[in-house]
C-alpha cells in the first residue's frame, strides 16, 4: 500500500497542468468581460450612428447657406427623405450633400419667413431625429417628437416645450 502510494505521489508530482476548477473559473471571468462589453460596444456603435446623423445635418447647413450666397440670397427648394447624397440646385451653384450610410435626411425650406429646416435620423443609432432650425440658429440639437418625414410641419411647434 506504502508502494503505491509512493507511486501517485510521484506520478502527479510529474503532472502539470489546470484543474477543472481553474478552468472553470477562467471561463467565468471571460464570460463575465464578455457580458460587459458588448452592451458598452452597441451604445458605442449607436453614439457613433447619431453623430453621423448630426455631421450630416451639419454639412447640409454648409452647403444651403452656400448655395444662399451664390444666388442672390436665394434657399435651394426642399429636398425630403434623402438617404443618399444629393444636389440643391441646379446650373453652377449646385450644391451637394453628402449623406452617411443610414441616415435619412429632409431639408424644408420656408418661402413665407425666408428660413428652413434641416432633420436627420440614422437608422442603426438611438431613434433620435436631430434638427437644425435657421431662425433659431444654434446649433444642431436633439428633437423629441419631431420625425424626419414631418420635419418642415412640425419642427418649430414640436420642440417648443408646451405650457403648463
Amino acid at each position: 500500500m506504502k508502494a503505491a502510494l509512493q507511486r501517485l505521489q510521484k506520478r502527479a508530482h510529474g503532472d502539470r497542468g489546470f484543474t477543472l476548477i481553474e478552468l472553470l473559473v477562467v471561463v467565468v471571468i471571460i464570460g463575465v468581460l464578455v457580458a460587459i462589453a458588448i452592451p458598452v460596444y452597441m451604445n458605442y456603435t449607436k453614439g457613433a450612428a447619431d453623430k453621423s446623423a448630426q455631421s450630416d445635418v451639419r454639412s447640409a447647413i454648409t452647403a444651403v447657406e452656400s448655395y444662399y450666397t451664390m444666388n442672390g440670397n436665394k434657399y435651394p427648394d426642399s429636398a425630403t427623405n434623402q438617404d443618399k447624397g444629393f444636389s440643391l440646385g441646379t446650373g453652377a451653384a449646385t450644391q451637394q450633400v453628402a449623406v452617411s450610410e443610414g441616415t435619412t435626411l429632409t431639408y424644408v425650406k420656408d418661402t413665407g419667413t425666408n428660413t428652413y429646416r434641416i432633420c436627420a435620423k440614422n437608422g442603426s443609432g438611438t431613434g433620435a431625429v436631430y434638427q437644425y432650425d435657421s431662425a433659431k440658429g444654434g446649433a444642431v440639437k436633439a428633437a423629441p417628437g419631431v420625425t424626419v418625414e414631418a420635419c418642415g410641419a412640425a419642427g418649430a411647434a414640436a420642440t417648443t416645450p408646451a405650457a403648463g
